[in-house]
């Protein structure tokens, strides 16, 4: 039992963070959309943990948690939305369960990479190299046994690259136990459990919203789900582990590659895949205007990430304050929430997207007042079977009631007749 209220607060405000990041990341997609949402999870957590010696590995854990939620944005989960539509309790059930799947990847690897980041000290030194050549390699291998041979697809015809990210999260999983990080695996695993269920709780979510008339995007409250939760979990689990002092020696030089990475790589892939002609047909709607409206978005998009590179690059510095790690992640937010808002159409108003502006005025405001946030608990694996067993069990019940919720729904899909 958590007795710490600031533990609660704080785990919800980074909650709030990568919801309001993953929501926004509906509108991107992909490896790159899911990146860039991770780092800003990663970076609040850093801001809100409050801990001077962490401020300075502030582009290193970006770059790490971006990295490890970056991994799963390559899993497709189209159709399997489309199960947790049907109207029998086996399609639902089973399509519920594999968002829950899903989602869990999502959170190991992200929540893993994240506490790795934070796990160095003088006793342990992350060989990223090695690891990740590890999770490379058993990834392969893994996808080989379970779809090429095995044949056991969770989602056809579509892709099957969760089980990569299975046998990724399988030898990640073995580093962090046979190095002996107990912090680390904690991390994952709530964060896991968090993701894993947000997601099938958000599709549950979604399903009731498309059997009412709300003019909402119920979709979007699937993405926040799986952010808010997993959020909650890589939060609740680290502000409740005990970590070592980070007396890795930084250097300025150091930074050089985690900056260009996080603040110049990652966005520009993003609008590299994302403002195209395609992706903008609400301008191209405007009639002859359209391209040159199209060109424009474009052009703007490319301006701001450069120039908020330029002031990112202020930051290129050995030492880091908590000043300057508030300042590097409301830009961030806030320039990713600006380019949804440029998708979406600058003058094209979702309800959505003004809950996007809420929910960043509230962490904003709230995060000078957190303090003294730490409350260590032992992870007890007997804890986190539990918690396995209770999630399948509220997730059977989600399946009941959403088969009840609806008549039959547009984009139902099913796996087994």
């Amino acid at each position: 039992m958590i007795k710490n209220r600031q533990t609660i607060v704080s785990s919800i405000i980074v909650a709030m963070a990568l919801g309001t990041a993953w929501a926004e990341r509906g509108k991107f997609g992909h490896e790159q959309g899911a990146a860039w949402a991770g780092a800003i999870g990663g970076l609040a957590m850093i801001l809100v943990s409050k801990r001077n010696d962490w401020y300075n590995l502030v582009f290193k854990v970006a770059l790490a948690t971006a990295f490890g939620w970056g991994i799963g944005g390559m899993i497709s989960y189209g159709i399997v939305v489309g199960y947790g539509r049907g109207s029998d309790f086996g399609n639902v059930y089973y399509g519920l369960l594999m968002l829950f799947v899903i989602g869990a990847l999502y959170g190991f690897l992200g929540g893993g990479f994240f506490a790795l980041a934070l796990s160095n000290s003088k006793t342990f030194t992350v060989k990223w190299h090695s690891l990740v050549g590890e999770m490379v390699a058993f990834g392969l291998l893994t996808y080989g046994l379970i779809i090429n041979q095995l044949e056991w697809f969770m989602t056809p015809p579509r892709s099957e690259l969760w089980a990569a990210c299975l046998g990724a999260s399988i030898a990640l999983a073995w580093y962090i136990l046979r190095n002996k990080q107990k912090a680390a695996l904690k991390v994952a695993v709530w964060t896991a459990l968090g993701a894993g269920f947000g997601f099938a709780f958000g599709n549950f979510l979604q399903v009731l919203g498309r059997g009412s008339t709300l003019p909402f995007n119920f979709w979007n409250i699937m993405e926040y789900s799986i952010g808010f939760f997993g959020g909650l979990g890589m939060a609740f689990s680290t502000l409740t582990s005990e970590w070592p002092v980070a007396s890795e020696p930084q250097t300025k030089h150091s930074n050089l590659v985690p900056i260009i990475l996080v603040c110049a790589f990652i966005p520009f892939v993003l609008w590299h895949n994302s403002f195209v002609a395609d992706k903008l047909t609400f301008i191209l709607e405007l009639g002859g205007s359209g391209d040159t409206i199209v060109w424009v978005q474009t052009m703007a998009a490319v301006a701001i990430i450069l120039s908020l590179l330029i002031v990112f690059f202020k930051y290129y510095r050995a030492s880091y304050t908590y000043d300057s790690v508030r300042m590097i992640l409301i830009l961030y937010l806030v320039l990713y929430t600006f380019l949804s808002f440029l998708l979406t159409g600058i003058f094209v108003h979702p309800i959505e997207q003004y809950l996007y502006l809420v929910n960043i005025a509230i962490i904003v405001f709230a995060i000078p007042y957190l303090k003294n946030n730490f409350e260590i608990h032992e992870g007890r694996p007997s804890v986190w079977l539990s918690g396995l067993a209770l999630i399948i069990l509220i997730i059977a019940v989600l399946a009941v009631v959403a088969i009840h919720s609806h008549e039959e729904l547009q984009g139902n899909q099913i796996r087994f007749k």
